[in-house]
């Protein structure tokens, strides 16, 4: 008798949720429009994710993006990402899921997104690499990164039942380079870890953005704050069976230390908005909902080689403001988008009531610093950040040369990117790339020389992602090299609550900065917003978490402090002062931002 043999049954995997042909978007079948608003789960506390997610619902958007910053969620090479707490991607992306929505995901790894270094990890870029290219180097550490990350996203797919519908392509590669080897090679990175969902690259919409970040085979979605008109056209001569995709629609815009708080009018951001929308066109709405850069997360731009770093405040004139407030914006777009229906999210979120309270002057900047103890690093040129293993933060360099009689110039060759100067602990001044030269007076004797280098934020876009950080040219005291020097870090991203008692205890105060502390009792905990008036420039801690930056030159005054920071009976606010300490602490019920300056981003 004859045996039979039974062929395997071939299951076909599951066909991704979205589709697209003859220039329109399909979900599972069904013509779709995709109506996204970017809200990053790193830049809100994890106990507001869900309440962020339900107003981008309200706003009328059926999917959420977001980034995924690799130096968050691994800052140390030698420790392996984390992915609990505040980086709980997956619990982010569930809750998402949960609340009806879709997700976009972005993993980079490069972001950009005024996000410290774009995303990626300064010990990568402190090396020789050529990033974001098909130098090994770089590629072979961007896998090993993409190994841990991308299974994570993977099972959360649409065809795994998860939220999860389209991944991106790096991200706005044809602003940076034209490695297309480089592109196919993040593309083949993410299928080979199991994306099976639509994939996409972003640029901005012109011929030379598009011709280096752009891949056949891959839908092309444009980043842009004006013009949807034109770059439709653009597209549809390049491509023209695909749909129209506006990955990011500029609807404000972020603003920079020193500058003014950049609004826009809400009609003209429901015009650009109607414009996309026109014929079938899908949207990311950039930023729905932008949060706040806690910790020292900021990035910086660099204009004609001058820094520019990013306040703390990720407001970015959004629909949704920093705190949670739904703005005139917010329903402006929703009546744009056709929602219907009572908002489930009140207005705004409780605050706690106004207040002043006093800011106690306890330590001196540099015994303050001191008193935390760090590896120091003994060599003939100042250590930069980058040698001595450190993202953010500064570095104290001490030094003992012998200054002849009289009057002498001392110059920080190159200071990236502001450094606070002292002799036998006498402030000097502050140099920067603009200021280096200070003055320096002589008796014969040998002085400790100090500099405390900070790092006002990497740069997240452009040639400059990767700078250095530190001192990274020669100290002159006239012609003559300063050498032999030791180079404290001072991680302050990493400090936590022991360590400012450190320093908050190397007492008493003798000058004008250093570290202060201001104690708030709270019966039930709601958001606040802080403000240090006749304080110039430092670092905010709450309860031991870093809440951000300050400065005096604005245009930010207030700092957003959210109510799961808070919690009831006395709370404790820490402040660095590097330079001049004022005496009150305020609370206030409202953000100050800064004055207002319209801004419309557009290409030329």
């Amino acid at each position: 008798m004859a045996s039979i043999t039974y062929a395997p049954t071939v299951t076909e995997p599951p066909a991704p949720a979205l589709t697209w042909r003859a220039g329109r978007v399909y979900r599972h079948g069904v013509p779709h429009r995709i109506l996204s608003g970017a809200l990053h789960y790193f830049r809100v506390h994890p106990d507001l994710w869900r309440d962020r997610i339900r107003r981008i619902a309200d706003l009328g958007l059926n999917t959420v993006d977001t980034y995924v910053p690799w130096n968050f969620h691994q800052p140390r090479e030698d420790e392996a990402p984390r992915f609990d707490g505040w980086r709980d991607v997956e619990g982010f992306l569930r809750t998402v899921g949960e609340e009806g929505l879709d997700v976009i995901v972005r993993p980079g790894p490069y972001i950009c997104a005024e996000w410290s270094n774009g995303g990626l990890p300064s010990w990568l870029t402190g090396r020789d690499v050529a990033v974001r290219s098909s130098d090994p180097a770089f590629t072979s550490a961007v896998g090993r990164w993409f190994d841990e990350l991308v299974p994570r996203i993977a099972a959360l797919q649409a065809c795994e039942g998860g939220p999860v519908v389209a991944v991106q392509v790096e991200n706005e590669f044809g602003s940076f380079g034209d490695d297309q080897a480089y592109l196919r090679w993040n593309r083949g990175a993410l299928t080979a870890r199991g994306i099976r969902e639509l994939l996409f690259t972003a640029d901005g919409p012109t011929e030379l953005m598009l011709d280096g970040g752009t891949l056949p085979g891959t839908l092309t979605a444009v980043t842009l704050g004006s013009g949807p008109e034109a770059a439709r056209q653009l597209l549809a001569a390049r491509r023209p069976d695909e749909p129209f995709l506006v990955a990011e629609f500029w609807n404000g815009w972020f603003d920079h230390w020193g500058g003014r708080h950049h609004v826009r009018g809400v009609d003209s951001a429901v015009r650009t908005l109607r414009g996309i929308l026109a014929d079938g066109g899908s949207v990311s709405i950039y930023m729905a909902h932008g949060g706040t850069n806690f910790g020292l997360w900021a990035g910086a731009n660099e204009d004609e080689g001058r820094l520019r770093p990013v306040v703390t405040s990720y407001d970015s004139d959004a629909p949704i403001a920093e705190d949670g407030s739904l703005t005139a914006k917010f329903h402006a777009v929703r009546e744009a988008l056709g929602a219907r229906g009572p908002l489930r999210s009140p207005a705004r979120m409780p605050t706690l009531p106004p207040a002043r309270v006093p800011l106690v002057h306890r330590a001196d900047l540099l015994a303050g610093l001191r008193a935390v103890p760090g590896p120091t690093s003994t060599a003939a040129r100042p250590a930069s950040f980058e040698r001595l293993g450190l993202d953010a933060g500064m570095v104290l360099h001490t030094a003992h040369p012998r200054i002849p009689a009289g009057e002498h110039r001392l110059v920080l060759t190159d200071v990236r990117d502001r450094a606070l100067v002292f002799a036998d602990g006498t402030w000097l001044g502050v140099a920067d790339p603009d200021s280096p030269e200070l003055p320096l007076h002589g008796t014969g004797a040998v002085v400790r020389l100090e500099i405390l280098v900070e790092n006002l934020g990497r740069v997240n876009y452009g040639p400059g992602i990767g700078r250095h950080k530190g001192l990274l040219g020669p100290v002159l005291v006239d012609r003559r090299i300063v050498q032999g020097w030791d180079s404290t870090p001072v991680a302050l991203q990493e400090w936590s609550a022991a360590e400012l008692t450190v320093a908050l205890g190397a007492g008493p105060a003798t000058t004008h900065a250093g570290f202060a502390v201001a104690t708030l009792h709270v019966d039930t905990p709601a958001d606040t917003f802080l403000a240090l008036p006749g304080s110039s420039h430092g670092l905010v801690w709450v309860n031991g978490f870093l809440l951000g930056r300050h400065r005096a030159t604005g245009p930010q005054v207030t700092l957003y402090c959210p109510a799961p920071l808070l919690h009831a009976g006395e709370n404790t606010v820490t402040v660095l002062e590097t330079e001049q300490l004022g005496s009150v602490l305020e609370l206030r019920d409202r953000p100050e931002l800064g004055p207002p300056e319209e801004y419309v981003e557009e290409f030329d």
